[in-house]
């Protein structure tokens, strides 16, 4: 199912949209990598993974998972759901221990499609980052999402985020440092 879908995204990007994608031999080749990415558009999720040769796996809104057919593919391909507007445990649980057996993760710090603006990051992706021991791999998209349009997809270089795997940290922090990721993201051009 992936390589189908990869496939359909290669044929439709290819058609629709002229895309390009920079520095992504940045994503690691074998073990983990937290990738945080600015959320432009309603493709950012394939546009991110689709030319990567692993599977790179989702956080999604779970709204999209109560249609079965599109339930069936966003599994198939990686994603999983996540509550918004709120801590959703299990969701960060699933993302940490994908994130500690050597996957790719992708997320959008900032929750929520944000066109190319910038909004206040919540504290997940710093979270996710501390606990797993993961690179971050910054990506930024830029771009028009319309017919023919032009879309860049940025990969940065990876860094870590410093801190023990057991401490609790207090909100405030984390959300600081999910924050500075995101500045990050911006800085890629």
């Amino acid at each position: 199912m992936v390589w189908l879908v990869k496939s359909l995204c290669k044929i439709i990007f290819g058609l629709l949209l002229r895309v390009e994608l920079v520095n992504k031999e940045y994503v690691p080749e074998k073990g983990s990598a937290l990738v945080c990415s600015n959320h432009p558009g309603t493709w950012d999720m394939f546009l991110i993974g689709y030319k990567l040769k692993r599977l790179t796996r989702y956080m999604a809104k779970e709204e999209l998972f109560k249609n079965p057919i599109l339930k069936f593919v966003l599994t198939r391909v990686g994603a999983f759901p996540v509550k918004r507007g709120k801590a959703d445990v299990e969701s960060m649980k699933t993302a940490i221990n994908l994130l500690k057996e050597g996957h790719i993760v992708a997320v959008f710090p900032e929750g929520t499609r944000t066109r190319d603006k910038r909004i206040s990051a919540g504290g997940g992706a710093a979270l996710m980052a501390i606990r797993s021991g993961a690179p971050v791999v910054p990506v930024r998209i830029k771009g028009e999402y319309k017919l023919f349009g032009k879309i860049k997809v940025i990969f940065g270089e990876p860094f870590y985020i410093e801190g023990d795997k057991d401490a609790i940290y207090p909100s405030s922090y984390l959300k600081q440092k999910s924050n500075e990721i995101m500045d990050r993201v911006f800085a890629l051009d």
